[in-house]
């Protein structure tokens, strides 16, 4: 059955999208044009553009190389904190380094760059966190196999499965 204009239904729409964003990241890590579209999203955030606020470039240390790497991020807030999500899980580049690096980081986001220390939150406490970070970043919704709209239940059944840190102040040394 067709959409309400004679077009393709919004369901086959999603499906559609989803399949493509998971390609982007198949084996769980950003191939050729995924990395060229984190990198144009990535300095858009770093600028404030097209961020609606949330988003932002995250930088870390690489664990191998030392070389600074960028990707964007969705900044998620719950109950007056910030939070980072890994929306490909543990084995994303950039968890891997943050946990080798003590969790230091620098957060770009309008222009403004600032040291942060991501702490990572217990399984226990991300259910909610994974809710309201899918609710802002449908990019990442394709990854995570729960609805948005789910009850806290489901989240809690994956929530293992998803790194949730949150962003704190580190101090200027």
């Amino acid at each position: 059955m067709d959409g309400p204009v004679g077009g393709p239904r919004p369901r086959a729409l999603a499906r559609a999208w989803y399949a493509q964003k998971r390609w982007l990241y198949r084996g769980g890590r950003p191939h050729g044009l995924a990395r060229a579209l984190n990198d144009v999203w990535g300095r858009l955030y770093a600028r404030g553009w097209l961020s609606l606020g949330r988003g932002a470039t995250l930088q870390v240390r690489g664990r191998t190389t030392g070389r600074t790497l960028t990707l964007p991020v969705v900044v998620a807030e719950h109950r007056g904190a910030h939070y980072l999500v890994s929306m490909l899980g543990d084995d994303a580049g950039w968890v891997r380094n943050v946990r080798a690096d003590d969790g230091r980081a620098t957060l770009v986001a309008g222009g403004r760059a600032r040291a942060v220390r991501l702490v990572e939150v217990p399984v226990d406490d991300r259910p909610e966190i994974l809710r309201r970070y899918l609710d802002l970043a449908p990019g990442a919704r394709p990854h995570v196999p729960v609805a948005r709209t789910a009850p806290l239940a489901d989240f809690r059944r994956v929530a293992a499965d998803f790194p949730v840190f949150r962003v704190e102040e580190r101090p200027r040394q």
